[in-house]
């Protein structure tokens, strides 16, 4: 006999819980572990319930079916994609994550529409996301960035190499409309505990180094750690997860 899904309240307390014990296990404070739900096709009844259970956190893999999906945010001019502005999730109190691979004709309405934007690996993107912050500055602060860490090696995957890094970070510097928040990455599939280990304090050790050469700069977030591997991520550092499948269960 089949068992029924879970629904949504009883798998976010479930991870709550599991994330609060890898935070303990590792001897940090859970509060300093943010949840990001990730979106990807997930209908709106879905994302409003989250959001109604207290989830503050949104990630989604693109520019077009988050325009689709969000508001936009309060102190953007940013025109909405549906004629009824009343289906979209209000932005009030969420703070919207660009997770997924950004393409440079999209860096102009993702740079006035999303809170953050994990995915920065290439200098001419950072480029363009300045140019088109620049341009909203009397009503937009800096945008918060994350350089994507291809920390895996895979071909397949996007995400700086971790020798380009440091000329990226560089880079960001001189951009004042965007704000160096941290680095994003994702482990390769299929991994043991111990290599798994090895990535994230990989990526963990390289934002450190990023901290001494950038003092004046907090390079305070490490967003690592997915539905599989999450526990781990925490136990080495990861100050953000991004889960889609372990809360809303497999995508329709």
């Amino acid at each position: 006999m089949t068992a029924p899904p879970q629904t949504l309240a009883a798998a976010l307390a479930a991870i709550r819980e599991r994330m609060a014990r890898a935070a303990e296990h590792a001897g940090r404070d859970p509060a300093t572990v943010a949840l990001i739900a990730v979106t990807k096709t997930q209908p709106l009844a879905r994302i409003a319930e989250a959001a109604a259970l207290g989830v503050r956190d949104f990630g989604e893999n693109r520019v077009q079916e988050a325009l689709a999906k969000f508001a936009p945010p309060d102190d953007a001019a940013t025109e909405t994609v549906t004629p009824d502005g009343a289906d979209l999730i209000p932005r009030s109190g969420l703070t919207l994550h660009l997770i997924g691979t950004l393409q440079r004709n999209k860096a102009r309405r993702a740079a006035g529409f999303f809170d953050t934007i994990q995915s920065v690996d290439r200098i001419d993107l950072l480029t363009d996301l300045e140019r088109h912050r620049a341009a909203d500055a009397v009503t937009c602060p800096p945008l918060p960035v994350l350089i994507e860490v291809n920390i895996s090696g895979e071909a397949a995957k996007t995400g700086a190499a971790p020798a380009d890094v440091p000329a990226l970070a560089d880079a960001l510097r001189g951009c004042p409309h965007l704000a160096p928040h941290g680095l994003m990455t994702i482990a390769a599939p299929g991994l043991d505990e111990v290599a798994l280990r090895r990535q994230f304090a990989a990526v963990r050790e390289l934002r450190d180094r990023l901290q001494v050469a950038h003092p004046d700069v907090a390079w305070s977030e490490l967003s690592m750690g997915m539905s599989d591997d999450f526990e781990v991520a925490i136990q080495e550092g990861a100050t953000m997860v991004r889960l889609g499948r372990a809360l809303f269960g497999a995508r329709r």
